[in-house]
């Protein structure tokens, strides 16, 4: 390793100071507003967005970041969780598009936690939909709003222990489609069209066990109830369109495209489709023509748009142009206009700061213990020279999340000091199909360590990686798999760097929040009273007895995902075996907003590897 670059501002440094744009979306009916989640104050903050000026103004100045938010249709007013110190527990608060003060618009609710960014309005402005999850489980009400966006008495719609909401709402209200997970131990769905004005249950649309329809958006036509959607009854994601009224489905097949295919979004003439394709972690646009079921590829940059399941790749933006967040290795999160006939570039619509060169990423694969294909992506230091060096091999969060080729300040940083960097998209990453999404439910971390073994060696026999000095470096589910790791298979790794991680899924669920919960018991098939055995085998607190590599840990002590407790009652077993552990906390939760604690936390990985191979190298 390198000596840590410590000169202000040295590269990498800079990199995490760069300001990027996380977000976006457009008011419905009044597209010249829109709202964006970027990071140019230090944190990420709401910022109401004019859109054919490309001026930006903050709306929110939380110590902590907002990094979620929703705009009405109407571009009136802006709905976020205000929380406290991080913790994602809260209520919906909204801010009229000019600015001012939050006003709280669900007060009679107790304090709640969500997975979406706020209200569902619908187009014509008259009627919500709302999801949350507390303490009684995960619910969805319906609700009229008034002139001013004030919600009015509310309606339940949905209620279960299992993991549910995620809403949309048709333009007048007509119905609110809500996600189920009540016909599955895991995270899949079906969708439920309520009446939002009676809470009437009218349809379902299920595809049977071991399937899930999720849904995009709905028609942008006056009249039209049609909802658009995915399922992965063939194994992979297609769309498909639904009635919920008439019971009419169109199921959208594309039998020529490999790999995963999922809407984005619907043409305001109601004509074309949106689609993005991820095949081996790489995102594809496409236009797909419903009367003709013309199929066009759009000749877009490469790198990646958006990052799936997590920031929509793009939508049909302003003067006939497609709106596509992009990125690649070497430049940040920025968001551009596309040619809405071939997909070119026309333009940068918001900008990213300057960061200095940077390395590229390419894609690997490689077999894992029973012959499945799993792909990640390799990059190696500019001085590399043949010869094998420190490796980290860095493993995502989710576990249902993907890691496509996005610009990492954290990635860079190890490559500026020496390392390579193997990211890799193990059993339970999405976009790979159904079954290698859900080969991990029923037992978390078994599929996953074998994966991250093969990829140790994938390292060493192409002679990337020194084999003593492989590091496991992830935060929240990748930090669980980091520790796990350690503890398991302690003779193949020189150390472990985990951020807001699981170390007793016991004692998490105890203080998790609620949606965090409903996510625990799919993923397991039931809570820790119910599959016992299986919580103790997951837990990397039951191995810590074999760990022999170091362990640093980095916390928030407000975090509601992985909680604190359980990583200070892991401490305390560490140390009183004698291991070799290190836990730092930080005053914020499990979402790092800033770009200033970031750096931090990546000083104290630079730190710790160090030593670490300076402690092998005698």
């Amino acid at each position: 390793m390198e000596q840590i670059q410590i000169e202000k501002p040295a590269p990498w440094q800079q990199r995490y100071k760069a300001s990027n744009i996380l977000r976006t979306n457009l008011a419905a009916t009044n597209p010249a507003r829109g709202l964006a989640v970027t990071n140019r104050s230090g944190r990420y903050q709401l910022y109401a967005w004019d859109v054919p000026s490309g001026e930006l103004r903050q709306l929110t100045d939380s110590p902590t970041g907002v990094s979620n938010g929703i705009i009405t249709p109407d571009g009136r007013y802006v709905y976020y969780l205000k929380d406290k110190q991080g913790n994602e527990i809260g209520h919906f608060v909204q801010v009229p598009f000019e600015g001012g003060e939050p006003e709280d618009i669900t007060p009679d609710l107790p304090l709640y936690s969500s997975l979406g960014t706020g209200p569902i309005i619908s187009r014509d402005g008259h009627t919500a939909v709302l999801s949350f999850a507390n303490q009684t489980g995960f619910h969805a009400l319906g609700a009229e709003v008034d002139s001013q966006g004030k919600l009015g008495p509310t309606v339940p719609l949905f209620n279960s222990k299992r993991i549910g909401g995620m809403p949309l709402i048709t333009n007048r209200g007509e119905i609110a489609l809500v996600h189920s997970s009540d016909h599955s131990n895991t995270s899949q769905f079906s969708l439920l069209a309520f009446n939002p004005k009676t809470g009437e249950q009218l349809a379902e649309l299920w595809d049977g066990a071991g399937n899930s329809v999720e849904a995009e958006t709905v028609s942008p036509l006056d009249g039209d109830l049609r909802v658009l959607a995915a399922t992965d009854k063939s194994g992979l994601k297609r769309p498909l369109i639904w009635n919920p009224i008439s019971g009419e489905r169109t199921d959208i097949t594309l039998d020529e495209l490999e790999g995963e295919v999922t809407p984005l979004d619907w043409s305001e003439d109601g004509k074309t489709l949106l689609l993005s394709q991820v095949a081996g972690a790489r995102v594809q646009l496409y236009l797909y023509e419903l009367v003709s079921q013309k199929l066009t590829r759009l000749d877009h940059p490469g790198g990646s748009l958006g990052q799936p399941g997590f920031v929509t790749p793009a939508y049909f933006g302003t003067r006939g142009r497609i709106f596509a967040h992009w990125q690649d290795a070497t430049h940040p999160p920025q968001l551009l206009a596309l040619d809405l006939q071939t997909g070119a570039q026309l333009e940068t619509l918001l900008e990213p700061g300057p960061v200095p060169p940077s390395q590229p990423w390419q894609p690997v694969t490689f077999p894992s213990s029973d012959g499945e294909t799993v792909q990640a992506w390799l990059s190696k230091p500019a001085n590399f020279s043949g010869s094998p060096v420190p490796t980290v091999l860095h493993i995502h969060g989710g576990p249902f999340s993907v890691t496509v080729e996005i610009f990492s300040p954290a990635i860079q940083a190890f490559l500026d000091h020496g390392f390579a960097v193997l990211s890799i998209n193990y059993r339970g990453s999405t976009t790979f199909g159904r079954e290698f999404q859900y080969k991990i439910a029923g037992q978390p971390g078994h599929w996953e360590l074998e994966d991250m073994i093969a990829a140790r060696k994938f390292l060493v026999e192409q002679g990337i990686a020194d084999p003593k000095k492989i590091f496991l470096n992830g935060g929240s589910y990748g930090g669980y798999l980091t520790l796990l790791g350690l503890g398991k298979t302690p003779d193949l790794w020189a150390g472990g760097m985990a951020l807001v991680a699981i170390a007793d899924w016991t004692e998490m669920y105890a203080d998790e929040a609620p949606t965090l919960q409903g996510a625990h018991v799919s993923l397991f098939g039931g809570r820790p009273d119910e599959t016992p055995e299986q919580h103790i085998i997951s837990s990397p607190v039951s191995y810590a007895e074999q760990v022999i590599a170091p362990v640093l840990i980095i916390q928030g002590r407000n975090d509601t995902r992985t909680p604190a407790r359980q990583l200070e009652l892991y401490e305390m077993k560490m140390r009183g075996l004698g291991k070799p552990v290190e836990l730092h906390w930080f005053e914020a939760g499990h979402v790092i907003g800033g770009s200033e604690l970031g750096l931090q936390h990546m000083e104290l990985m630079l730190d710790f590897a160090g030593r670490v191979l300076k402690e092998i190298e005698g």
